[in-house]
């Protein structure tokens, strides 16, 4: 008999840095696959500091869906520069994953004024992500 183990494995979809603009909708996805179970939680964390989903700040929520693969989405409305730092998501049951976020005010980053690329959120999640969002914040 031959008996194998699948470890959970966790990605945040995207580049491991990702630039955004002042004022734009940030999305991070996270995704827990290979898991035996959907994790209980998955939180988010800021430069170590757990998010707080309902802090004076506003417009910081997330969209979690369970299953054989499990999805969650933190979207953060109107970026600003304070928001730049490490984002982590942390499942229950699988490893964290960490991004960094730099959020621009106008300025290009270094890697773009050195012959790298820029890399963008990607436009059209966001803004079925930002759609969602005002949906399920309509009041009804």
């Amino acid at each position: 008999m031959h008996l194998s183990v699948v470890e959970p494995v966790t990605i945040i979809v995207g580049e491991p840095e990702m630039y955004i603009n002042k004022d734009s909708t940030m999305n991070l996805t996270c995704v827990v696959r290979h898991s035996p179970e959907p994790p209980l939680t998955i939180y988010w964390t800021h430069d170590h500091e757990v998010i707080n989903y309902d802090s004076p700040r506003g417009g910081v929520s997330v969209i979690t869906e369970k299953g054989e693969v499990t999805t969650s989405y933190l979207l953060i409305q109107r970026a600003q520069p304070a928001d730049s730092g490490q984002y982590t998501c942390h499942p229950s049951n699988a490893n964290t994953k960490t991004v960094l976020v730099h959020v621009l005010n106008g300025e290009h980053p270094a890697a773009m004024q050195h012959g790298g690329q820029l890399r963008l959120a990607n436009l059209p999640f966001v803004m079925i992500s930002t759609t969602l969002l005002t949906f399920l914040n309509h009041p009804y």
